[in-house]
């Protein structure tokens, strides 16, 4: 990761919408555009928690999307 890579993912902000343990949104901006979001979210889902935090230096990557098939034997 860069220097500059590095500078610009701490200045992002992560928006989450909670419902109970599980995530319904998930969203990444500059701070400004973060915050609006957040603010949008808390009035469109009042009794859900709404979370602004910075974005982590290193997230994990994405898990892979599922192969085309779901099994390995055709069927018949």
């Amino acid at each position: 990761m860069t220097t500059a890579t590095a500078i610009q993912t701490s200045e992002r902000r992560r928006v989450r919408v909670w419902f109970g343990e599980h995530v319904i949104a998930d969203y990444n901006a500059e701070p400004a555009l973060a915050e609006r979001y957040a603010h949008a979210m808390s009035r469109r889902f009042a009794g859900l928690r709404v979370t602004n935090d910075p974005m982590p230096a290193v997230d994990r990557l994405p898990d892979p999307l599922p192969g085309e098939r779901m099994w390995d034997v055709a069927p018949r």
